[in-house]
């Protein structure tokens, strides 16, 4: 007999099955539909919320796409939000809203399916395991569109989706953008200096330099995760967060119960680097370790130390992820100065559903060209990577055997 299903929209966590969501997810680490994301758990989602981070104060009302059978039960979800600006979102459509209004027309509120100020791809249409994925994906784009209508907002965007969703988005008519990021991908690499092995001598040369640099002054660094992230480490880190946070921002987007929070729920899933010197910290990173992949998301500091930036959040997440036998390291948003550092230019993918007419017409027409600016930019970088010359190529038809 055929399984009737409803949609829904749930404004907080409080209202969702934190079990039901979690087999969703897959936060046992086993998952039949994807590996491990820390980011679309509920323990990650629910403390952002609770601590006062994503909320309708903040410009995040939670408006949940559930999926649920007769009985209630969950079948599939998308993490949403009613947003009244484009703030912590990393895929830039400042643009757009203008445009609209300019012509007399209403953008926000928007419906924003993606997690809070992580600009990591992830499942974005989250299935039960023992459901058929196609018509599951298809009935939760459809119901976030159904949604939008209803509300009469002036879109629904899906922001970071792996590309393996898009086709389900596009279906229904939603629009494709893409950008670009830099991602570290591990070719099974034994250590740092087997990765090193495989660029350019003056290029290796460099970094060998740069990270002899960073630990000058007596710096040294740790790496704290489970057990060892205590309140007073929370302390420490929210110091540099919002240091380096409110010169670079103005606000800060994250409060200090949020890292309390996942402390608490979620400490095996997280990665401090933390600079030492004097006895004290005086910078750091925080990281997530998903099922293959280690997310690096932030970092701040309270001492200027050349290089110490890279040395923290990007060659120590290299060390980590090859010591863990991660396959890659996503390094957040944007950064071609990670290129030099051997993080590769990878295109992400996000999805847009337009009400408006003539809006809609306006930035297919722009999407357009703006997907053919990226591809050429991630050929052009692709030449510019600090691999010696065929040899990426080589490694990874090695690894692929």
């Amino acid at each position: 007999m055929r399984q009737e299903i409803t949609i829904r929209v749930a404004k907080s966590f409080s209202d969702i099955d934190s079990a039901g969501w979690n087999r969703l997810s897959g936060a046992a680490r086993t998952h039949a539909n994807g590996i491990y994301n820390p980011f679309n758990t509920y323990a990650f989602l629910s403390s952002l919320e609770q601590s006062g981070s994503a909320t309708a104060k903040t410009g995040w009302l939670g408006h949940h796409i559930l999926m649920e059978d007769e009985a209630g039960g969950l079948l599939g979800a998308i993490p949403c939000y009613l947003k009244s600006h484009s703030q912590g979102e990393y895929v830039f459509d400042h643009g757009w809203a203008d445009a609209l209004e300019r012509a007399g027309g209403r953008y926000y509120p928007k419906l924003q399916a993606s997690i809070p100020f992580t600009p990591a791809t992830g499942p974005r249409l989250m299935i039960a395991p023992d459901i058929d994925p196609a018509s599951a994906r298809s009935a939760l784009v459809d119901g976030l569109a159904e949604v939008a209508r209803q509300l009469g907002v002036s879109s629904a965007h899906v922001t970071f989706l792996p590309e393996a969703e898009l086709a389900s988005f596009e279906d229904a008519d939603f629009l494709h953008r893409t950008d670009q990021q830099f991602h570290f991908i591990n070719r099974g690499y034994a250590n740092h200096e087997a990765f090193l092995a495989e660029l350019s001598s003056s290029k290796r040369k460099n970094l060998r330099n740069e990270r002899r640099a960073a630990l000058e002054n007596g710096i040294s660094i740790d790496w704290l995760t489970g057990k060892d992230l205590t309140e007073d480490i929370w302390d420490q880190f929210f110091g540099f967060y919002m240091d380096t946070g409110s010169r670079k921002w103005g606000r800060p987007y994250l409060t200090r119960s949020f890292y309390s929070l996942i402390g608490e729920r979620m400490a095996d899933d997280i990665l401090l680097v933390m600079a030492k010197r004097n006895g004290r910290y005086v910078a750091g990173a925080i990281n997530f370790i998903g099922g293959d992949t280690l997310f690096g998301r932030h970092w701040g500091c309270i001492e200027d130390h050349p290089f110490l930036h890279f040395e923290v959040c990007y060659h120590q997440a290299i060390d980590f992820a090859l010591e863990k036998g991660l396959k890659k390291v996503e390094a957040g948003a944007q950064g071609e100065h990670k290129l030099a550092r051997g993080y590769e230019p990878v295109t992400t993918h996000s999805a847009h559903f337009i009400t408006h007419p003539g809006l809609r017409r306006a930035i297919a027409d722009y999407l357009a060209r703006e997907r053919e600016d990226v591809e050429r930019m991630g050929d052009y970088l692709e030449q510019h990577t600090p691999f010696r010359k065929g040899e990426l190529q080589k490694k990874e038809q090695d690894h692929e055997s």
